[in-house]
């Protein structure tokens, strides 16, 4: 985005005066500014209309006092282009262009699209086929529908690829402080990281959630994104639309362990971004996020009034990562003096209902446990139905003595009902006004407690070693040439990756080759053609004599044919077995036309995809990113030695995985993928087993 565009961003964000053009729906925009009290001019522009929303009309754009800051554009496709080309000469700010028949229609649209893009100039245009910009702190509802929301001074930017959904989301009864919700519509020129740049500037926000349906530009939306976590701007992100499918350009295992949702997991976690799996848990976790705060750590408090709701607390943290540290011997003892004799002391903690709204009696047990060192506190509260208030004030004394207990200790603390809808809007909006955050659900809730502490720890390794800027993929298309296993280790051996021992040979001479070797060996046909060979016949492991390497050609050249003629050459490998490793992982390097180059690390061997244990990074990584990695692995424990079994050398792993990964980055070596399987990962070293590599051709 040029520094006038920029500019003009500004402007449409915090305007001093909008103009709407069209009819109905610049009615509605009159009506909707009116509604969120905004008090800069108003300006419809409709040759047909007198008067729009109590406003004088301008027939057109020319008699304008100046050029408007923000514009609402809602006329026909072709109207729509026109306009923009002279709103930018005559210097306006942006323009949400709710006119909908351009790229999202095919073809025609694309050429409209273009044509759109070419009038726009140097506008700050959202859309076209978008429902506008809300600012809530300013005031500003440049928006085509009745509009919910509201904000107590501060809040979340919320920008979604969703019209609806971003409506539906000002609608929502969970009283999220929102300061911006942006639907971006077809992202012509203004995208995700656009917004995302410039509202994490702005004070007033204290989180960005994102609606992603697809990324166009992941270096623009990567340094967006790191911007906001050095700002301490918050991102948490619903992504949809995933798919498992990988690139055409993979012939490996790694397309159905590696496709786009495992690429979005990869980008998110290398950036500190949340993810959530449904519209609910955005809301959540941005409310708890602006709201409480990132909390300093996992370490949680918890207070029930009943017994199933410690164990629903209890439940939910284990699964999470969250951690309910025990009372130590002194508080335990203090807890005890403090509670009925029917309570049973513990974290979470069932204060029972004989002290239930009682301040007196309840205030010194949850100072207690709170002042215990812990990072985050949260009470399950099911406030009654309105009608059903004659009990309420007990609600509210445990509320708050929760929240002062919170606040002298320093906690980001949660009031959180069991049932979502358990929480009125009265006490919501208490608890926002006091930084405490109303939570709706159990789950949603301690989800949301575990994604903030997990931001606030990823925010901290980032900062200490930020990630290099990503390997992005070539322009161009690739035409993947297959080399043959013998030239592939031969380049991996000249990048210092430790390859078995081996000798090439014809089928008259590789017995005898074998034999200089040392048996036993395995034996592999050499051929561009076989990029699976177990499947082909094409290996034979364990091969203890001469005679059993002659035999096994012969047999190989067999099943060769058999399963393709075309594969079969007079080429073979012959490598010295391996020792046994202490375990087998499947290391794989792709391009992906998006994302650039990934790494996916799984459990190797011939079970790679049946146990599908499974992680993906993006490339280049550091050292420790690629250790945080293989942790991820279910069969990581392996790694530290199990039942007797001696431990691997994690150090010369990570040797291995930072020179595969400089490989490939090196453009000299035109790598489109590369996989590993098995990887023998050992107690002294690891060595490329067996290795599939496609170059550009």
């Amino acid at each position: 985005m040029n520094e006038k565009r920029r500019a003009n961003l500004e402007r449409l964000l915090k305007p001093r005066h909008v103009a709407a053009i069209g009819g109905r729906d610049a009615e509605t925009v009159a009506a909707e500014c009116k509604r969120i009290g905004f008090a800069g001019p108003f300006w419809p522009v409709n040759p047909k209309r007198s008067h729009i929303g109590g406003h004088a009309c301008f027939a057109s754009l020319d008699e304008l006092p100046e050029a408007p800051d923000a514009v609402f554009l809602a006329v026909p496709k072709d109207a729509a282009i026109e306009t923009l080309a002279k709103l930018d000469r005559m210097g306006a700010g942006g323009v949400v262009c709710y006119t909908a028949g351009f790229g999202e229609t095919g073809a025609e649209g694309a050429d409209a699209e273009a044509r759109l893009v070419r009038a726009a100039g140097d506008l700050a245009l959202v859309g076209p086929n978008c429902y506008g910009v809300i600012n809530y702190v300013d005031r500003v509802a440049l928006w085509p529908f009745a509009h919910g929301g509201s904000c107590p001074g501060s809040g979340a930017a919320i920008i979604t690829q969703s019209g609806m959904l971003s409506s539906d989301f000002t609608m929502s009864q969970r009283s999220v402080p929102l300061a911006y919700m942006v639907s971006a519509g077809n992202q012509t020129i203004l995208r995700l990281e656009d917004f995302v740049d410039a509202l994490a500037e702005r004070p007033e926000v204290r989180a960005i959630g994102l609606h992603i349906e697809g990324l166009k530009d992941v270096a623009a939306f990567e340094r967006a994104a790191l911007k906001s976590l050095d700002l301490g701007k918050p991102i948490v992100a619903f992504k949809t639309g995933t798919s498992r499918l990988g690139s055409s350009l993979t012939v490996s295992h790694t397309g159905s362990l590696s496709g786009t949702e495992e690429l979005y997991d990869a980008l998110f976690d290398r950036l500190g971004i949340i993810r959530v799996r449904s519209p609910a848990q955005l809301l959540e976790t941005v409310k708890l996020l602006c709201v409480a705060g990132v909390p300093k750590g996992p370490r949680v408090a918890g207070l029930t009034c009943s017994g199933g709701g410690a164990t629903m607390l209890a439940d939910y943290a284990e699964r999470l990562g969250l951690v309910f540290t025990p009372p130590d011997a002194a508080t335990a003892e203090k807890l005890r003096a403090q509670l009925p004799a029917t309570a049973t002391v513990s974290n979470p903690l069932d204060y029972t209902t004989p002290i239930w709204g009682i301040p007196e009696k309840t205030a010194p047990v949850f100072e207690t446990l709170l002042s215990a060192g812990h990072d985050a506190a949260v009470i399950v509260q099911d406030y009654p139905a309105p009608g059903l208030d004659e009990s309420k004030f007990y609600y509210r004394n445990d509320t708050e003595s929760f929240i002062a207990a919170a606040r002298r200790n320093g906690l980001a603390a949660a009031v959180c009902s069991t049932i979502p809808e358990n929480l009125d809007a009265d006490t919501r909006d208490v608890l926002v006004r006091e930084g405490v955050a109303p939570m709706q659900g159990i789950e949603d809730c301690m989800a949301a407690l575990a994604a903030a502490a997990w931001h606030g720890a990823r925010r901290a390794e980032i900062a200490a070693v930020p990630p290099p800027p990503l390997m992005l993929a070539r322009q161009q298309e690739v035409k993947p040439r297959l080399l043959d296993e013998a030239a592939a280790k031969t380049l991996l051996a000249a990048a210092g990756i430790a390859v078995p021992e081996a000798r090439v040979g014809d089928g008259a001479e590789i017995a005898k080759r074998a034999g200089e070797l040392g048996f036993p060996v395995a034996l592999k046909m050499v051929s561009a053609k076989l990029p699976h060979k177990t499947e082909a016949g094409a290996v034979r492991l364990g091969l203890s004599s001469a005679e059993a390497v002659a035999e096994a050609v012969q047999r190989m050249r067999t099943d060769v044919a058999a399963h393709d003629a075309h594969a079969v050459t007079d080429v073979f490998l012959a490598e010295r077995m391996v020792e046994a490793p202490v375990l087998e992982l499947m290391v794989s390097i792709r391009r992906d036309p998006q994302f650039g180059l990934a790494m996916t690390l799984a459990a190797g061997g011939v079970l790679v995809e049946l146990l599908a244990d499974a992680t993906t990074i993006l490339l280049p990584a550091t050292r420790k990113d690629m250790a945080r990695a293989i942790a991820r692995l279910r069969l990581s424990p392996l790694l530290e030695g199990f039942r007797g079994r001696p431990a691997a050398n994690r150090e010369a792993l990570l040797d291995t995985l930072e020179r595969l990964a400089g490989f490939a980055a090196d453009e000299a070596n035109e790598v489109v993928e590369i996989e590993i399987n098995p990887l023998f990962v050992g107690s002294e070293r690891s060595c490329a087993v067996d290795v599939l590599m496609q170059v550009s051709a």
